[in-house]
């Protein structure tokens, strides 16, 4: 028997973790040209969930009649939301790396949501994962008590709780047919970002941090349209790669979206890698990698 893996699976996944990856640059210009990351979001979305709606009409059926692709419409948009929004703000190495703590979320979530039992491996994942955790949040200064959470920590945080959850709610719900799926992950983007840049821009709290409504331009309708296409690209390619590939080699492509991150925010952001953050992270894709082996096999 030929176990050869094909290069044009393990392309696709290199593909959607390089869009994710680079997300940041994309969103930080459309910000710069008065679009918050939030509105972009939504903008995004709604074209995306058009597409899959014009394409597959059967999945707003879906939509509609199926309870459990609600939860998916919120976790779904919560960590697009949260995620694109960071990224956005805050350091973009850091962000990503307390993104991917979906191994201490995915453990509770599958106890509570799966009746899964604790096991000796998944508290291990959870203990490193939380060990790095400390060592990318530890300040420079080395004076941990004094630090404090900062707005891009806590959405990185959120989004990826939300990010397990969804993956959660994606396994309970996998005798449901793909394009249902797909529209509420896209619907999901296009209603919590929307829904949130809305209350955010009408209030003085979102002024406050940053929220406001998009600016009467010309200059970002085109790029919005580019980065809608490219996440649209992405989820296909993920679709495809994840369903031809064995697990470990998908759990192997998956955390390059951290490399390429890391890569580019040095190079075009002029962020700078610290041992502790290096270290840190090496724990957390280490309790990533072992969770999606052990999710996939």
């Amino acid at each position: 028997m030929n176990s050869a893996v094909h290069p044009a699976p393990v392309l696709a996944l290199v593909v959607n973790a390089f869009v994710w990856g680079v997300s940041w640059w994309p969103f930080r210009q459309l910000q710069a040209m008065g679009l918050h990351p939030l509105w972009a979001t939504a903008v995004i979305y709604v074209l995306s969930a058009a597409v899959i709606g014009l394409w597959r009409p059967g999945a707003w059926r879906l939509l509609r009649t199926t309870p459990a692709l609600w939860l998916i419409v919120l976790a779904s948009g919560t960590t697009n939301a949260s995620f694109n929004w960071a990224v956005s703000i805050g350091d973009v190495v850091r962000v990503v790396l307390l993104f991917y703590l979906m191994p201490v979320w995915a453990l509770l979530l599958a106890r509570v949501m799966l009746h899964e039992r604790f096991t000796r491996d998944a508290i291990l994942r959870v203990a490193l994962a939380l060990a790095g955790a400390v060592l990318v949040l530890w300040p420079a200064d080395h004076r941990f008590a004094t630090a404090a959470f900062s707005l891009p920590d806590v959405l990185a945080v959120l989004g990826g709780f939300a990010f397990a959850l969804n993956n959660v709610m994606l396994r309970r719900s996998a005798g449901i047919p793909q394009e249902g799926r797909a529209l509420a992950m896209f619907l999901g983007g296009a209603s919590v970002a929307g829904t949130a840049a809305a209350l955010l821009s009408s209030g003085a709290a979102g002024a406050a941090i940053g929220v406001g409504w998009p600016a009467a331009s010309l200059a970002w309708p085109l790029p919005v349209l580019g980065l809608a296409l490219a996440f649209l690209a992405a989820n296909l390619c993920l679709q495809f790669g994840a369903s031809r590939l064995p697990a470990t080699v998908t759990a192997v492509v998956m955390p390059c979206e951290v490399l390429f991150a890391a890569l580019t925010a040095v190079w075009w952001g002029g962020e700078t890698l610290h041992a502790t953050v290096l270290a840190g992270g090496a724990l957390i894709l280490s309790a990533t990698l072992l969770s999606l082996v052990k999710l996939r096999s």
